[in-house]
């Protein structure tokens, strides 16, 4: 007989967050064609959805041309949803992105979806970069976001400047964060919200809590829709997983101590190689993570379903082997048979 946890896990949906991976033993080419290979083994296994996160500067992360890395994944699957998770809106004028993303909604109907994050996504040289002068920041992220939805909306009679393509694809707009600032927005705004828990867990419970007790129903969404980061690192026994979860606290530990990025070969183990305090640091990054056979990390999943009672969980995945990456997401998709 199938248990209340088992259910409530077959009805959550189960998506990717991607960020093109670089290892460190192959070119970026390769990242990038793995991306790919990766939404069509999602669209087969049937994740609802699989998304990419803008970063830049980052020399082990492949997906800073989000727009562009999403149209070649589109003309290469058929059904998966795709979007952004996120599009850093501090880094673009809004009009480019309801051009770039209605152009993709005009190409691929009811395939594309725009998940907007308030940070930069990279470091303060960088973001100057990008900005070439502009004076966006994240406190001007709510009428930022108002204006991307106008530009998606239907045209108003007397509307002055227009997204084209973009005006009246109604691209579904999704919310990101890792503090509260998004949530009370998103409940405000009434769209769905989405919590960077895979990298900053901390603040995931306050913020689930103000987004329901705050939301108002919209055009968008009747009732709060939320969808949290998970990491995992799934394998076929829980030493195993725990072997080639080595590459992921690496990448975390070179992140933070400013190292590359780029994925290193799993290790026989962690000691020696990081210090007390990095240590910690680790583990707090990774509170959510799901490292471990099926069956542990099946209890996890329904650990985490009790705890928060989210709508979806969107999962990201270090391993730095292609063919164990994939079979992490295999396994993960088992877990609802």
């Amino acid at each position: 007989m199938t248990s209340l946890a088992d259910s409530a896990l077959k009805n959550t949906k189960f998506s990717i967050l991607e960020l093109a991976p670089v290892r460190e033993d192959q070119t970026v080419e390769f990242s990038l064609k793995h991306t790919l290979e990766l939404a069509q083994h999602a669209e087969r296994l049937g994740f609802d959805r699989l998304w990419l996160a803008e970063h830049h500067n980052m020399d082990g992360i492949a997906s800073s041309a989000t727009a562009v890395l999403l149209g070649y994944i589109l003309a290469n699957t058929h059904s998966i949803k795709v979007g952004s998770g996120g599009i850093m809106l501090p880094n673009h004028a809004p009009l480019v992105v309801a051009e770039q993303f209605g152009t993709l909604a005009t190409l691929y109907p009811n395939r594309i979806e725009l998940g907007l994050g308030r940070a930069p996504g990279t470091d303060p040289l960088t973001m100057r970069a990008l900005r070439r002068g502009r004076q966006e920041t994240e406190d001007q992220f709510p009428q930022d976001v108002l204006e991307i939805l106008s530009y998606f909306a239907d045209a108003h009679p007397n509307q002055r400047i227009k997204a084209t393509p973009g005006q009246g694809t109604h691209v579904p707009v999704w919310l990101l964060g890792s503090s509260l600032f998004s949530a009370q927005l998103a409940a405000k705004l009434g769209l769905p919200y989405s919590f960077a828990s895979h990298f900053a867990p901390r603040m995931l419970g306050q913020a689930i809590q103000l987004y329901r007790e705050n939301f108002q129903p919209s055009e968008y969404l009747d009732q709060p829709f939320v969808s949290m980061g998970v990491p995992t690192v799934v394998a076929q026994t829980d030493e195993e997983a725990e072997y080639l979860a080595t590459s992921v606290y690496l990448r975390i530990q070179a992140l933070l101590t400013g190292q590359s990025l780029k994925l290193k070969p799993p290790v026989e183990s962690m000691e020696g190689r990081w210090s007390v305090s990095e240590k910690m640091a680790v583990q707090n990054f990774l509170a959510m993570a799901q490292i471990g056979s099926a069956e542990t990390v099946k209890n996890g999943l329904n650990k985490l379903l009790e705890q928060y009672q989210v709508d979806e969980f969107i999962f990201t995945c270090d391993i730095y082997d292609t063919a164990k990456r994939l079979e992490n997401f295999s396994l993960l998709m088992d877990l609802k048979k």
